[in-house]
């Protein structure tokens, strides 16, 4: 804007500068030209007088420099000229000041010669005799003038042109200087030009309106970033090149990006082809899924575009960790299949003895023992349904179970006193021992807890061997122990015995009436009670489960 209005104040400066000189020259031109035209005629009266008193002897020695002097007849003819041979001179009666003066008196004209650039001031008057005397003078043109005064006008030029640039300078930056110090965050508080008033009343109009926009945009965004950053799913935001322009914690830990990736092209990131697909997909329109692995574990892909009028702007990408649901699903379809054979081989059974039983095929002293492979079977058979009905309902979170304060270890002496009678059976001896450890929790669960590890404890024990339960209170956490002295366990089964229908040894598990659930069920109880179980067995030496509470 300083540049703006300097070069318009110099412009006019130079502009008025010129108009002045054009004017001046013009008008002292013209004023200069109406007192040389009133001396001509002074000079033409003086020397008529002469001519009348002393005739043509009047220009006998008469020195003239500036001015010609002409004498005309009546008729025209040239008597007397001081600049031309009166003979070779042409009739002048046709001229504009002699005729004037033959018919007035006196007479003057003016005439511009373009060839010798110059203007030609007559002045005639009539004598008595009837002839006629005139005077002329030549004056130069303006344009001749200018172009005489060349110097002294480009002097006074530059000094002009000097001192437009210095006042300009000065001017401009007065003119600018109330408008660079206006403060626009407050634009109502400045002092300066009038006709700025209403255009800094909508400046503060506007700058209200936008910081409100701002504050909520901000809030928008402060919620928009919480959520994606507390979101355990991964969420890219990509423009329509590819470009990352948003990205989760979540999904910046899964990609081992570091903050520095907005900008970066998401392939950069992640080389997967199938990612690559999709994302292609999504960039042309399409949604598109997949399921990917990633630092071992299963991910679910999807990518949806970013509309906008029928344009896609970009995609979304959503990283869904379904590793749990695979495991789930596979866990869901083995216990299927499990379920499925652990049924199926006692009903074979009742079938065939039923069938036999049915067809008369059993001799009166047999008919006892087949009817007990029958009930044991189908006892078998009640377990596994008791077994599966119970592990479903842990299953749901057995929400339905009401906790209540609870001493573990009279739970615990509750399910030795009902073990005992099978542990006899095998011989191995059950011992309790600890103190009393209140516990808040369900007792239906924390009892099966302690039945089926003694249980298990029993049934994979050897021949006058031991089972020792403990209850112990440590830290303020309630601690259950189960060891015995049995077959033990392997270290690559370990991690697995909890999970359903997993048995380290069929035959024996068969053998001694097992449903392959009764740990599940111990993991699944655990689980609601947020208690902590850890193993320890050693093969041939025995097995300690060991269960820990929080009070």
């Amino acid at each position: 804007m300083t540049k703006r209005i300097f070069r318009s104040i110099c412009l006019v400066a130079l502009t008025v500068f010129l108009a002045s000189v054009v004017l001046f020259m013009g008008v002292l031109y013209e004023y200069f030209s109406n007192v040389e035209q009133t001396q001509l005629k002074m000079q033409t009266t003086l020397a008529a007088q002469g001519v009348t008193n002393e005739g043509i002897d009047y220009f006998h020695d008469l020195k003239v420099k500036n001015y010609r002097i002409s004498w005309i007849d009546t008729e025209g003819n040239v008597i007397f000229d001081s600049a031309s041979d009166t003979a070779e001179m042409e009739n002048h009666l046709e001229r504009e000041e002699v005729r004037e003066a033959l018919s007035s008196g006196y007479g003057e004209s003016k005439r511009y010669s373009a060839t010798l650039m110059e203007r030609s001031f007559y002045s005639a008057q009539k004598l008595d005799d009837g002839t006629v005397l005139r005077l002329s003078i030549s004056q130069n043109s303006i344009l001749t003038l200018l172009l005489g005064m060349t110097q002294p006008i480009c002097i006074i030029f530059v000094i002009a042109l000097i001192l437009s640039i210095v006042l300009a300078i000065q001017v401009s930056k007065k003119i600018v200087k109330p408008l660079n110090e206006i403060d626009l965050d407050n634009p109502l508080s400045n002092e300066g030009y009038d006709e700025l008033s209403p255009f800094l009343r909508r400046i503060d109009s506007q700058q209200r309106q936008l910081r409100g926009q701002k504050a909520e945009l901000l809030q928008k965004e402060n919620e928009l970033n919480t959520i994606i950053g507390s979101m355990n799913e991964g969420m890219i935001l990509l423009n329509q090149k590819g470009k990352i322009i948003s990205i989760n914690p979540a999904a910046r830990k899964l990609l081992d990006a570091g903050t520095d990736c907005i900008g970066s092209d998401m392939l950069s990131l992640c080389r997967n082809l199938e990612l690559q697909e999709i994302l292609t997909k999504a960039l042309h329109g399409e949604r598109g899924e997949n399921i990917i692995r990633l630092h071992g574990e299963s991910y679910q892909i999807d990518a949806d575009p970013i509309t906008s009028e029928n344009i896609v702007k970009g995609a979304a990408l959503f990283f869904f960790n379904v590793t749990e649901k695979e495991k789930a699903e596979q866990i869901r379809r083995e216990f299927t299949a499990n379920v499925s054979h652990e049924l199926k081989t006692p009903l074979h059974s009742i079938s065939g003895y039923a069938e036999l039983l049915k067809n008369d095929m059993v001799k009166e002293n047999d008919k006892i023992p087949f009817a007990g492979k029958i009930y044991d079977e189908a006892g078998r058979m009640i377990r596994l349904v008791e077994d599966i009905i119970s592990l479903s309902h842990l299953d749901e979170g057995a929400d339905d179970m009401q906790r209540e304060n609870i001493d573990l270890y009279t739970l615990a002496e509750k399910a030795v006193q009902s073990l005992e009678p099978e542990a006899d059976t095998v011989c191995v001896a059950l011992e309790l021992s600890g103190v009393p450890a209140p516990l808040n929790g369900i007792p239906q669960l924390l009892y099966s807890v302690i039945y089926n590890l003694c249980d298990n404890a029993i049934k994979y024990n050897h021949e006058n061997g031991k089972v020792m339960v403990n209850i112990q209170n440590e830290n303020g956490m309630v601690v259950l122990s189960v060891e015995d002295t049995g077959i033990g366990i392997a270290p690559e089964h370990q991690e697995r015995i909890f999970e359903r229908f997993y048995r380290v040894d069929k035959s024996h598990s068969k053998a001694v009436g097992g449903t392959g659930l009764g740990l599940s069920i111990v993991k699944h109880a655990a689980k609601i009670h947020n208690a902590k179980v850890d193993v320890k067995s050693h093969v041939g030496k025995g097995t300690t489960v060991i269960v820990t509470f929080p009070k």
